[in-house]
């Protein structure tokens, strides 16, 4: 019962951080069926969006501490539980693109600002550049996905090799070993048991290899970044809305050197450095909600600011 152990590994990790959420499912004729989302708050409308293999619910962290904004986290297609569909990676942009657009139809969202890691920031930045009139701001946490001349690990890139990647997966089945070596090959040495136990219910979901091995093979090959997919310095010059940048001094596929190249290539970015790996939130939400918080109350209010300003 994968989706039964997922349901409760989700239930677990949003309880052990306090996060008060409800779920609801919205149509996505993108991926022929329904996109699942955790919406949790009250406020200004923020989306977050996951990096590759992860799901909604490990945002629970940093959503315990953004108050002020409702927040909508969303599992993208394979991981969690919104749907799939075997031509997810055909087209990789334009479905990116035309699924985040899914969603906001069925939220009934016209322009939120964005939280985004990794995958969720590549597919959010493609969405700003596409729709421009659809996203409010952008907050990075940690390096975008494939941004500039970055890449993935070379275990990454060798699972991207077909029929490789799945021998590889067959050698090193989803197991708390596996889980633990994928916690450390991205700098986040020891994983909170919550989110350690969600990863793993969400690598054994139904849809989870062929997805994660496809969306790998569509970004990267052996020698890096597909060049038809990496974010240039000339795309991120497209992204004109105002972008918080929140890299981590210990994040292997990109830190500062990184996130400064990226703060001048966007039009409206500013950059602030924390501690912590490629998902730094995960013990780091200390560090980053105060700057996410300031940042997006700059660009969007807050029920929080609203409160104070009534009272002064």
């Amino acid at each position: 019962m994968p989706t039964q152990s997922f349901i409760e590994a989700q239930a677990a990790a949003l309880s052990r951080y306090g996060v008060d959420a409800e779920e609801r499912f919205v149509g996505s004729p993108t991926v022929d069926g329904r996109a699942h989302v955790i919406v949790a708050g009250e406020g200004p409308a923020v989306v977050m969006v996951n990096g590759i293999g992860t799901p909604a619910a490990m945002w629970a962290p940093l959503m315990a501490q953004l108050e002020g904004y409702t927040l909508y986290a969303v599992d993208l297609p394979g991981y969690g539980l919104t749907d799939t569909t075997p031509t997810l990676t055909d087209d990789f942009r334009s479905t990116a693109v035309r699924f985040l657009s899914d969603v906001l139809d069925g939220l009934g969202l016209a322009r939120p600002a964005f939280v985004a890691n990794s995958l969720g920031s590549l597919w959010a930045m493609w969405f700003a550049t596409d729709r421009p009139d659809r996203v409010a701001a952008l907050v990075h946490v940690g390096c975008p996905a494939i941004v500039l001349d970055t890449s993935a690990p070379l275990p990454m890139r060798l699972l991207s090799a077909r029929p490789l990647g799945r021998m590889m997966m067959k050698l090193q089945p989803p197991s708390p070993r596996q889980v633990k070596q994928l916690s450390k090959m991205v700098n986040e040495h020891v994983l909170p048991a919550e989110i350690a136990t969600l990863i793993l219910a969400t690598e054994r979901l139904p849809h989870f290899e062929s997805t994660f091995l496809g969306t790998l093979h569509a970004l990267v090959r052996l020698r890096g970044a597909r060049p038809d997919m990496a974010l240039t310095r000339d795309q991120l010059g497209q992204v004109n809305q105002p972008s918080l940048l929140v890299f981590a001094s210990n994040d292997p596929m990109g830190a500062r050197p990184v996130g400064e190249q990226l703060a001048q290539a966007l039009p409206d970015a500013e950059l602030h450095v924390v501690d912590g790996g490629h998902a730094p939130w995960l013990h780091h939400a200390d560090q980053i909600a105060p700057l996410a918080t300031a940042f997006l109350s700059r660009r969007l209010g807050s029920n929080a600011q609203r409160r104070t300003d009534t009272t002064t």
